[in-house]
């Protein structure tokens, strides 16, 4: 599934994006600024909501979802209104990746979860294909093509019914940098590749390490290698990677793997080298950034804009402290990769559909919005709603883009390739982090777990 597939639209797209994050990122990021844009809305959400709920007194659900820590507990404030609104009783139930194995053993014991949070539309065509997903009633349908752009409608669409809502998102093309350190050091914020190399130079004679790499997560390098791959390779052959119909020992795929192993495979530059980077998990990758003054473990983290959720659990501000740059174009354009977690629901009933409706509303947007962390693809929720200067540049940039977005690749693979710990993409990503130096072998095995995975669609 292809989020869009006018590569014209969507090079020029890039492009744009690029320059608008580029410009108002480096802008709010230095100015710190928490000041509220003066009323500067993406559509017309209103302080009253319009939104029409049923009365669900008596009725019990429960939503699956892999979020953890700070993402759940604001999630949880997203059901505690639903409740109030409707008399129904929301359990959160925590899942584990790969969550389709999660519903599964779920499914297999009779006691599926009302609604379950998807982040790889290969999840929701999988989930559809078992017979498990559930269509959205016509209701929730209008308040989806209300709310959403085209390309986040299709990407939740499985042989033309709509099946999923895209109640978060992410921009992923995003680097975050402890600013005492980049000030030590002399570094300035990037816009191309050997910017950012000359940058981490930079850093690394100052004394500090140049990178955090949560390897232990293997979709994070998934998602380095994607940045990479969409500047330099293009958007026409992410889609073809992205589908399996170029292989992985495509060339463009050994450009890519070399452009990382400048980074990856540099000595001291990454923070605990391949073996601690490999144990370091996605949390920890962020708060050993902005943690021990102007000597942290290292100087920059690439990830996406929920990295404020972690950065909020160490004394750092974001705009002052931390501050944020567009991932650097590596070929012509800077990448512009989204993600994003679709609810789809699995026991097909009044309330689970109701559920799905306010979740495709900008009311339960923008209540997470609001508590901070939060990227939403809904194109009504008031850009004011964003906490901090650089939530609200990032959320506008992503409306800006309409249908225009490339969507995280990994995510539209088979699970079985593209999401699954110690499996597929992401432990062949994670055997390269240890050894850069074997970029044949690693196309070779990418190429072997895709083949096998594609083939068989699981």
């Amino acid at each position: 599934m292809r989020a869009m597939s006018n590569t014209i639209r969507t090079h020029r797209a890039l492009t744009t994006l690029a320059a608008l994050l580029a410009g108002s990122l480096a802008l709010t990021a230095c100015g710190g600024s928490d000041k509220k844009s003066d009323g500067d809305h993406s559509t017309g959400a209103t302080e009253t909501s319009t939104l029409t709920l049923p009365k669900l007194d008596g009725t019990t659900l429960e939503v699956a979802a892999v979020w953890t820590g700070q993402e759940q507990k604001n999630f949880k404030q997203v059901l505690a209104e639903f409740e109030k609104r409707t008399g129904a009783k929301v359990t959160f139930v925590p899942a584990q990746d790969p969550i389709i194995n999660f519903l599964g053993s779920k499914i297999a014991g009779g006691q599926p979860p009302d609604i379950a949070l998807l982040p790889q539309p290969g999840a929701i065509k999988q989930a559809v294909q078992k017979g498990w997903a559930k269509p959205l009633d016509a209701d929730t349908i209008t308040e989806v093509q209300k709310n959403y752009s085209q390309g986040w409608q299709d990407i939740g669409k499985v042989d033309g019914k709509q099946y999923g809502v895209y109640y978060k998102a992410a921009n992923k093309s995003l680097v975050w940098y402890n600013a005492k350190v980049f000030e030590n050091a002399g570094a300035k914020e990037p816009r191309t590749w050997q910017d950012l190399l000359t940058a981490a130079q930079a850093v690394y004679d100052s004394g500090v390490t140049p990178f955090s790499v949560g390897g232990a997560d293997g979709w994070t390098l998934t998602d380095w290698f994607e940045n990479v791959y969409l500047s330099q390779a293009g958007p026409e052959k992410y889609d073809q990677l992205a589908q399996h119909k170029i292989k992985w020992t495509d060339p463009s795929v050994k450009q890519a793997l070399t452009t990382l192993a400048q980074i990856w495979g540099k000595k001291g530059y990454v923070a605990g080298n391949a073996s601690g980077a490999l144990q370091t998990e996605f949390p920890a990758s962020v708060t050993q950034t902005f943690t021990g003054g102007d000597q942290p473990k290292a100087a920059m983290v690439y990830e996406g804009d929920f990295v404020q959720v972690n950065i909020g659990e160490t004394k750092a501000k974001v705009g002052t402290d931390a501050k944020v740059f567009p991932f650097p174009a590596v070929g012509s354009t800077a990448p512009v990769v989204s993600g994003g977690d679709a609810a789809v629901v699995f026991k097909d009933s009044k309330g689970a559909q109701a559920l799905a409706k306010f979740l495709a509303s900008p009311d339960a947007a923008t209540i997470q919005a609001k508590l901070g962390g939060y990227l939403s693809p809904n194109k009504s929720v008031p850009n004011s709603a964003y906490p901090n200067e650089v939530q609200r540049t990032i959320a506008k940039s992503l409306i800006a883009s309409g249908d225009d977005f490339r969507f995280d690749m990994s995510d539209q693979a088979p699970q079985a390739f593209g999401g699954t710990p110690g499996k597929g993409e992401w432990k062949d990503l994670q055997d390269f982090l240890q050894n850069p130096t074997d970029v044949a072998g690693t196309q070779a095995k990418l190429e072997k777990d895709a083949a096998a995975a594609y083939g068989s669609g699981s």
